[in-house]
């Protein structure tokens, strides 16, 4: 029997779910795995015996683990399927144990967005300030994701938020698995799928949802007029035709500071460079002036680069370009040498003013218009959701479930009176969630009229790495639980 979509995507959602739950990469793999052996549903694996199981998976904690929750959830779906009838076949049912689990498909615009309700964001000030929640950073970031596109993008509904939300985090997730030998996507094909965006320093790009009418007309105007001095703003402000600069940094003496501009072409590149050095005469007594830009033209891209006595530096920056899928870019990194040789931390010193400068960039390349917007996904086909079968997006629904389960309260150690029950645990992160989304709402509201919309979206980045626990850098931190206090976000608000 061949494995159905939804076969897979409850099996993944259980993998990644819970106490035990595996980082989502982990999970594809193990799926991947159990398919190989026909292992490709959670009845499958709930019938199978444990020796047959330990076959697959060598590891016996991990067997074992699978086996028990794959039993026990096909338990607890036999116990629930009666009642879900009985809900259906009267009108004086019963209340879910979440208020915000979606039972039907919806069919238009309108049943979409309503059917991915969201607690409200809490505007309990005092309670926010004293709420610490337990989450792991890759939650935390789809959280401020989401809450920022609200003020920088405030015409996108509630489908798209969640969609490029999740499109930020996949993005980050990428950059940690840079050097595993999961397979990437094909840089030429998602040159090809159009406009791109960015968001809180991700290049995420995005598909149209041309015509697609979810609010009613009165609603609509008032959200078109908001949106019309946002794109206004972004498209005719004349700093995007000037150098963004990157905050400086030193190192044994030795400083580093970066600079990126948007070009057309490679003369425009070269003349770019000439004015440069003309409006800033002191660059040129700088010890290196290391340059890469690349453009994108038709179906392939032009791109070049120049070490300035840096060896390899016009390299690594064209790296940098390649690696953030970056075009129509010019990005100079200036070093005045301090005497001091630097070794490798010169790389991730470039790096660091380099992602710096590059995130002030918000709109990459293409139109947005006043469309909504999916997030597209490039990764494994147990991931997406196919539109029209051609173009695999993010799906809200799954951002949205990693909304309503991913902030726990803290549990104070020796304190095991009474064990909640699961319900209980729910309504408790749903509770966490509101209070988390209102800390945003309060901090982004602060700023929001007095910074543009790429400060804004660059600051959300720093606010956020300041923010998320604390744990072990890398892939294997970006999954972990740590604590987070809401009064660090209230702190981070605007004075005045």
């Amino acid at each position: 029997m061949m494995a159905t979509e939804k076969d897979v995507q409850d099996l993944l959602r259980l993998l990644t779910t819970g106490r035990n739950k595996l980082p989502m990469l982990d999970a594809i793999n193990l799926i991947k795995t159990l398919k190989s052996t026909n292992l490709h549903s959670i009845s499958a694996i709930a019938t199978t015996n444990f020796a047959s199981l330990k076959n697959v998976i060598p590891d016996e904690k991990i067997a074992k683990a699978l086996l028990t929750i794959c039993k026990k959830h096909i338990k607890t779906e036999d116990k629930v399927t009666p009642k879900r009838i009985a809900k259906f076949s009267s009108s004086a049912a019963k209340r879910h144990k979440s208020m915000y689990e979606i039972i039907d498909q919806p069919q238009t615009p309108a049943e979409l967005e309503a059917s991915l309700s969201l607690p409200k964001p809490s505007v309990d000030e005092e309670a926010i300030s004293k709420s610490v929640i337990y989450t792991d950073r890759t939650s935390l970031l789809l959280a401020f994701a989401f809450q920022l596109i609200k003020y920088t993008m405030p015409s996108q509904p509630l489908s798209s938020r969640l969609s490029l939300g999740q499109a930020v985090v996949s993005f980050n997730t990428d950059c940690k698995v840079a050097g595993s030998r999961i397979k990437k996507p094909n840089s030429s094909q998602q040159i090809s799928l159009g406009p791109k965006i960015r968001i809180m320093t991700s290049n995420i790009s995005v598909l149209k949802r041309s015509g697609y009418d979810w609010k009613s007309d009165e609603t609509n105007n008032e959200s078109m007029i908001g949106h019309d001095k946002l794109y206004c703003k972004e498209n005719n402000d004349p700093s995007n035709n000037v150098w963004k600069i990157s905050k400086s940094i030193t190192m044994k003496k030795s400083t580093f500071i970066a600079r990126s501009k948007h070009i057309s072409s490679s003369s425009d590149a070269k003349f770019s460079l000439q004015q440069l050095f003309l409006e800033n005469p002191s660059l040129r007594e700088a010890s290196h002036n290391v340059s890469a830009w690349r453009i994108h033209i038709g179906n392939s891209v032009n791109e070049d680069s120049n070490d300035d006595g840096e060896e390899n530096g016009g390299q690594y920056l064209l790296d940098i370009l390649r690696n953030k899928n970056i075009n129509g870019v010019l990005l100079v990194v200036t070093r005045w040498y301090g005497g001091v040789l630097l070794g490798p931390d010169r790389w991730r010193l470039m790096s660091e003013v380099s992602c710096d400068c590059l995130s002030q960039h918000l709109q990459i390349i293409g139109s947005i218009g006043q469309d909504a917007l999916w997030g597209i996904d490039y990764q494994d086909e147990t991931k997406i959701s196919m539109i029209d079968r051609a173009m695999p997006i993010h799906k809200p629904e799954r951002a949205r479930d990693c909304l309503l389960t991913s902030f726990a309260s803290t549990t104070k150690f020796g304190n095991f009176k009474k064990k909640k029950s699961s319900a209980d645990l729910n309504y408790e992160k749903e509770d966490n969630l509101s209070l988390l989304l209102g800390a945003l709402d309060l901090l982004f509201a602060s700023w929001v009229n007095t910074l543009t919309f790429d400060e804004l979206d660059r600051r959300a980045w720093a606010w956020y790495i300041r923010m998320r626990p604390s744990n072990e850098g890398g892939l294997i931190g970006w999954s972990e639980n740590g604590e987070v206090k809401l009064s660090d976000i209230l702190n981070l608000r605007r004075k005045g």
